[in-house]
C-alpha cells in the first residue's frame, strides 16, 4: 500500500508539473524571460518526480533516497517562497505542490534512514 502512495505522489507531482508547464506558457507567453524561469521549474518537477519513482523501486538506495529529500526540501521552500510573495500562504498551486511535495519527503526519508542493509536480503 504505501509504495502504491508514494508512486502515486511521483505521478501526481509530475502531472502537477504538466499543469504548472500549460499555466506558464498561457500566463507568460509573451514574457519569454518569465516564460523561460517558469519553465526551469517545470523541469526540476519532473526531475523530482522521475527520482522519486525510481527511489520508489529501489527500497535499499539510502544515497537516492538522500537525493530526493533534499531535491523536494529545496522544491519545498520554493512553495512557501512563491506562497509568501502571491501574499497568502493559502496560495492553492503552492499548496498542492507543497503537499504532494512532503508526502514525498516523508517516504524519502523513510527510506534514507533506514538502518544499513534493508531491506534484507532473501
Amino acid at each position: 500500500m504505501g509504495k502504491m502512495v508514494d508512486r502515486a505522489l511521483a505521478v501526481l507531482l509530475i502531472l502537477g508539473a504538466g499543469g504548472h508547464t500549460a499555466g506558464s506558457f498561457n500566463a507568460y507567453g509573451s514574457q519569454p524571460m518569465v516564460l523561460l524561469w517558469a519553465l526551469s521549474a517545470s523541469i526540476l518537477v519532473i526531475l523530482l518526480g522521475a527520482l522519486n519513482l525510481l527511489r520508489s523501486g529501489r527500497p535499499g538506495d539510502r544515497a537516492l533516497a538522500w537525493i530526493c529529500a533534499a531535491g523536494l526540501m529545496a522544491w519545498m521552500g520554493c512553495c512557501v517562497a512563491f506562497a509568501a510573495i502571491a501574499g497568502t500562504w493559502l496560495e492553492p498551486h503552492a499548496a498542492i505542490f507543497l503537499l504532494l511535495s512532503a508526502g514525498l519527503l516523508a517516504f524519502s526519508l523513510r527510506t534514507a534512514l533506514r538502518p544499513e542493509g534493508w531491506p534484507p536480503a532473501g
